[in-house]
């Protein structure tokens, strides 16, 4: 069952860069990335989805209904975390999580302090006198209170410390046990390489790519490192395929999609005295893809 479907969605600003045409869908159960630099259009993307804006043009559907004209009921089953939280300074912890849960019609005061000591949330304290990673333990708290069907973060793990960060991933493992959907939006690529099935890469508005996070790092890009027997500058080495090439001292390192055989076949007429070749982190795919500007053909 498709949980979001999103059809041709596009919002345009009269200044700033919006989002166009993208198409895609989110499966049951999946965690499903959404990458792209700061302004490439991912918190656009999620407001719209939210009905927070509205869109230009195109459609889209959350559990098989319209955002637009069945938003309220969406929102009762979707948690949803921004990159950033505002809330009511001078209200203390438990006082404004009671109150979001009134929203829901689902308050459950056992689930609440579970989730708080996990993240070592003090429920009395004031909004006002947390820190911005405190803050952000209120929002994630918050998003899980009402066990959402549908969980939406935006850059989740802004403000939360590496300790806090492993804690927050548990939390998402076990939710999608449950049959939890995560759609999981994010510019620290190692955090989707580790959390998500599939990712859909955005750049200046527009959809580059949607695919498994498998597949992105599987198919014929490699990641090879060559130590030659005298400084690599001083190797004349080109080859169809090579994506970057980056030489330090006798070392070569290359992104490389061409195929094996040939590269093995050059390098056995060249002075080498070592060879790794590996699979491409996420970033070093994701880099390919902005710098070739979504163009994948030796994919």
């Amino acid at each position: 069952m498709k949980v979001v479907d999103i059809k041709n969605l596009t919002k345009t600003y009269k200044k700033n860069r919006g989002i166009i045409d993208l198409t895609f869908s989110i499966e049951e159960g999946e965690i499903f990335g959404f990458i792209g630099p700061n302004g490439a259009g991912k918190s656009t993307t999620i407001r719209t989805l939210l009905n927070f804006i509205y869109p230009t043009s195109g459609s889209a559907t959350i559990f098989g209904k319209d955002i637009i004209k069945h938003s309220k009921e969406i929102r009762q089953h979707v948690g949803y975390l921004p990159s950033e939280v505002h809330y009511y300074d001078d209200m203390k912890v438990i006082d404004l999580l009671k109150y979001s849960a009134g929203f829901y019609k689902k308050f459950n005061s056992k689930r609440m302090k579970e989730l708080a000591e996990r993240l070592d949330l003090d429920l009395h304290k004031k909004i006002e006198d947390l820190s911005f990673g405190n803050r952000k333990k209120v929002g994630i708290v918050q998003a899980l209170l009402h066990e959402p069907k549908l969980l939406i973060l935006d850059e989740p793990t802004g403000g939360l410390d590496p300790l806090m960060q492993n804690t927050f991933f548990e939390l998402l493992a076990e939710e999608r046990k449950k049959g939890t959907t995560i759609f999981f939006s994010s510019h620290i690529l190692s955090e989707v390489q580790k959390m998500c099935d599939r990712v859909a890469i955005i750049k200046e508005g527009k959809l580059v790519k949607v695919e498994t996070i498998e597949n992105l790092t599987k198919k014929n890009l490699r990641y090879i490192t060559i130590a030659f027997e005298q400084q690599a500058e001083q190797i004349n080495f080109e080859l169809e395929g090579i994506v970057k090439k980056e030489v330090n001292g006798n070392e070569m390192t290359l992104l490389y999609s061409g195929d094996i055989k040939a590269l093995l076949n050059r390098l056995n007429a060249l002075p080498m005295k070592d060879l790794l070749i590996e699979e491409p982190t996420l970033e070093e795919v994701f880099m390919h893809y902005y710098e070739k500007g979504g163009v994948d053909n030796d994919f």
